[in-house]
Order: C-alpha cells, then sequence, then structure tokens
C-alpha cells in the first residue's frame, strides 16, 4: 500500500473514531508498528492530527469544546441529534457520555427546555453551559487527557448513587454479534456505570462505526433500549440489529 493511502486510511479512522491505537492501525494495513508511528509522526506535523503515547487523536476532540467545522460527518450527526432530541421532555434528569454525536445533541437541546444533566464529559459540560435552562453537573474524577472524560474509582462511584431517566451513550465500535466495544478499559468502567445508573439507554452512533469490533466490551444490545443512527428505521444495514429487540429511529 502506497503512503498516501496509509495516511488517508489513519485520517479516516482517527477522523470516525476520535482515537485509535497504532497496533490496530498496524495490523489493519499490514505494515508494522514503526511504519504506522512515521505516517502519524508525518502527519501529525502537517497539522492533520494529534500524535499520542501510543496512537492519535482527532485534532477537533482534542479542543476542549469541539469547533463545529471540525465534525467529522457532521450532517449524518445532525440527523441522529435532531431524532433524539425527540426523545426529551422537560424536567427531565438526564446522563450524557462524550463524543461528537453527543456534542451535537446538546447544541441542538430545545433552549426553553429544562433539563439536568451529568455527564463525565468534559467538552460536553463546557458546551452545555450555554444552556440556560440546563443544570450541568460533571461527573469527577481523574481526567483522562486523551478521552477526556472523567475516569476512575470516583467517578464510578458517583455514577452508582445516581437514577436517571435517559442515558445518551456514544460508542466507538458497535457490532450486532458483538456488542458496544472499545479499546480503553477506564472507558468502559465509565460507561457500564452509566447504563446501570439509567432507566433507559440510548445508544446514538453512524452507520459508518458498524460491524466493527475492539478488545474491550461495554455491554451486549439487551443493556440498549433505542439506536439510534441516521439512516431510515427501514435501511436493510439495520436488519442484524432488529433481531436484539431494540427499539430503531
Amino acid at each position: 500500500m502506497l503512503k498516501e493511502e496509509r495516511h488517508s486510511y489513519i485520517l479516516n479512522e482517527v477522523q470516525l473514531r476520535n482515537r485509535v491505537l497504532l497496533s490496530d492501525l498496524a495490523e489493519h494495513l499490514k505494515v508494522s508498528v514503526d511504519t504506522v508511528r512515521r505516517d502519524v509522526k508525518e502527519l501529525d506535523h502537517e497539522g492533520k492530527l494529534k500524535k499520542v503515547h501510543g496512537g492519535a487523536i482527532s485534532l477537533g476532540f482534542n479542543n476542549t469544546v469541539v469547533g463545529e467545522q471540525n465534525v467529522h460527518l457532521r450532517e449524518k450527526k445532525q440527523r441522529i441529534a435532531e431524532k433524539a432530541t425527540g426523545l426529551l421532555k422537560d424536567g427531565q434528569v438526564i446522563l450524557i457520555s462524550g463524543g461528537t454525536t453527543n456534542l451535537e445533541l446538546v447544541r441542538r437541546l430545545p433552549p426553553k427546555l429544562r433539563l439536568t444533566v451529568f455527564t463525565p464529559s468534559m467538552p460536553i459540560a463546557m458546551q452545555l453551559l450555554s444552556q440556560p435552562n440546563v443544570e450541568v453537573i460533571f461527573v469527577g474524577g481523574k481526567l483522562s487527557r486523551e478521552a477526556q472524560i472523567a475516569i476512575g474509582g470516583h467517578a464510578v462511584n458517583t455514577l452508582g448513587s445516581i437514577s436517571v431517566d435517559i442515558c445518551f451513550l456514544g460508542t466507538g465500535y458497535l457490532d450486532p454479534v458483538h456488542g458496544l466495544t472499545e479499546f480503553d478499559w477506564d472507558v468502559v468502567q465509565i460507561k457500564r456505570a452509566m447504563i446501570t445508573a439509567s432507566k433507559k439507554t440510548v445508544l446514538l452512533s453512524i452507520s459508518d462505526k458498524f460491524y466493527s469490533q475492539q478488545r474491550y466490551k461495554t455491554c451486549g444490545f439487551n443493556a440498549i433500549d433505542t439506536l439510534i443512527t441516521e439512516l431510515s428505521p427501514e435501511d436493510d444495514l439495520l436488519t442484524p440489529f432488529k433481531g436484539h429487540h431494540l427499539h430503531i429511529l
């Protein structure tokens, strides 16, 4: 594979997942980790991504509040956000994980809607501060520099002491057989605690993440009540997910 083709693949993965590992990129590209490390270093120097220990993150994801112009596949995420706002009611207590799709959701909250929102995500919390009728409660703990969310025992314990109406959950990888997965064990623990703290869990995901998996399992689809994508619920791509008795929007 030519270097230009590798660079294109790496950039697409970084923009889609927000974070990637060098080892995963090397496996998919069938090249050495050293080769991928050089590629990522070059892309970092060109200002197209940010190199971090063992991997890379997108430039947009690295900002405290992600600029709208930096959101990858933004139109798809906007359609998901529009569907998700239809589930909200005045006075609800909700929980929101990180990710750019959830950022699109909080940007589209109706200004008169009164909500209490818990989140372990620093970018989500910062974005919510612009909503005058939203009470924002940050689930604190040790901050992951790369994921930009609170992780660790303190955050998990805090989530264990609350009960919310809806959790809006994002994921890096999902598959109809293997469920929701991530490569970061600490992030998995936070997401599991968020699901447990919620009466209803709504998964927001663009279809580009379908049929992909990582090493650590967050949950199976039996823990998810609703799946929202940019697709029509009748789209053939969603057929394998319907066997899990999900409500699909």
